[in-house]
Order: C-alpha cells, then sequence, then structure tokens
C-alpha cells in the first residue's frame, strides 16, 4: 500500500510526497536549506526551507516518514507540521 506526508508548502496548499521505496533522507549540513530525499527509482525529492533545517527537518522527515509507515493500509497520508516553513518542494 503507498503512503505519503502531506507537508505543507508556503503559498501553495500542501503537496504529497511518497513514503515508499526511499534509499535515504539527507541534507548537507547543518546550514544547509535543503532536505534531500533520495528513491531507490533513482528520483529525488528536495524540500527547500526558508530558514537553515539544522538537521531538525532531516530528523523530522525520517520520523515522520518511519510513523506512516507503520499506520495500517487505510491511512494513506500522515500531514506534517514542519519545524520549519517550507518554501518549495522539488522532486527531479
Amino acid at each position: 500500500m503507498e503512503k505519503y506526508l502531506s507537508i505543507p508548502v508556503t503559498s501553495k496548499g500542501n503537496q504529497l510526497l511518497s513514503c515508499n521505496g526511499i534509499l535515504s533522507v539527507t541534507t548537507a549540513s547543518a546550514t544547509a536549506t535543503d532536505v534531500v530525499i533520495t528513491y531507490k527509482s533513482g528520483t529525488t525529492a528536495t524540500i527547500t526551507s526558508a530558514a537553515q533545517v539544522n538537521f531538525n527537518m532531516r530528523n523530522q522527515i525520517q520520523k515522520e516518514l518511519a510513523l506512516a509507515l507503520a499506520t495500517g493500509w487505510t491511512n494513506v497520508s500522515r500531514e506534517v507540521s514542519p519545524v520549519k516553513a517550507v518554501s518549495g518542494i522539488v522532486v527531479a
């Protein structure tokens, strides 16, 4: 069953990110503004914050993914309240 994180993006409403097929969730440094989710398919989803993520955002996304995947099959989407405002999500 597919699972998704529902993440609010400033001035764009909530966007869904798949929780399935993830290889890693990373951020380059404590001063970075991006959290990068890398999927087995080679696709990446970059979550951009207006402020430094200080590893807090990466840790929160990892925790939210685990919680979403642990829910029953009828709970398809998990709403996230990010520790930092999200200014954009780009999937490439």
